[in-house]
């Protein structure tokens, strides 16, 4: 279960850090503007998780009417992105929970997401709200990282104890389950791994905070990690290295589905 006054706080304390280490996040968000066609993207468009706005700002340079929604829980983000984008007047910023969207019905034209929704607890309320928002025909794409992710680190820390240190996430076949319930149809979905790689578990750490991604499950360890807990856990990821480099799985899933 997560606990979202951690999520907010935890992405409005990496609002300044986010830029500089969020190159998985841009990678994949470039690809998921791929999966859709320029010509197509007019009406409103939601960015649901702008977080410091790059994807809401890849949207606005494509050609096209459009009337963009800039989303997301943590103001400092938001307004991060309000500071990037101060010149472009078709642009509305939202602070909200992207399980409570504060809009009408059939209100949207294209919902997208670039890993954000994981952050969501119940997927499937959230995919239904969508589903109420887009209009007839609207399209939703998004991004989310599926179970496979940080499960070197999983795996260090089950060495060390038994709480939960890295957020859990839903499978392919939980999402498309979701989204058919919610009502959605042509859904398309792909998985890809990326496999960066770090000069240590501690610079993976360091990358994991400042982009406001460690762990904010309701079930973590509540007490501070001693020294000695967390070289526990450096020596049992050093298993996993490579050439004296330390690797990181995130599992990528790429969903495409029409309302």
């Amino acid at each position: 279960m997560l606990d979202k006054s951690k999520v907010r706080q935890s992405f409005s304390v990496a609002c300044l850090s986010y830029d500089a280490v969020a190159e998985l996040q841009r990678t994949v968000g470039r690809e998921l503007l791929g999966r859709i066609a320029a010509d197509k993207l007019t009406g409103t468009v939601l960015d649901i998780g702008c977080g410091t706005g790059f994807l809401t700002a890849e949207l606005l340079a494509w050609t096209g009417s459009k009337y963009m929604l800039a989303l997301d829980i943590a103001l400092p983000m938001l307004q991060t992105t309000r500071s990037k984008l101060v010149d472009a007047s078709n642009v509305t910023y939202l602070c909200a929970d992207a399980e409570l969207l504060p809009l009408a019905n059939h209100a949207v034209d294209h919902v997208f997401s670039n890993l954000a929704l994981q952050w969501c607890e119940n997927l499937k309320a959230v995919f239904t709200d969508i589903r109420r928002i887009l209009k007839p025909g609207g399209q939703l794409v998004f991004s989310t990282f599926g179970p496979h992710t940080l499960h070197e680190l999983k795996g260090a820390w089950a060495t060390v104890d038994d709480y939960s240190h890295v957020n859990e996430f839903y499978s392919q076949e939980q999402l498309d389950c979701f989204l058919k319930k919610a009502g959605f149809r042509q859904i398309k979905i792909e998985s890809t791994l990326h496999r960066p790689v770090y000069g240590s578990v501690q610079a993976l750490m360091r990358e994991l905070k400042h982009i406001g991604a460690h762990n904010v499950t309701a079930g973590r360890n509540r007490r501070i990690t001693t020294k000695t807990q967390m070289q526990s856990m450096i020596t049992a990821y050093d298993a996993y290295s490579i050439q004296g480099r330390i690797p990181a799985t995130f599992e990528v899933i790429m969903i495409t589905a029409q309302a």
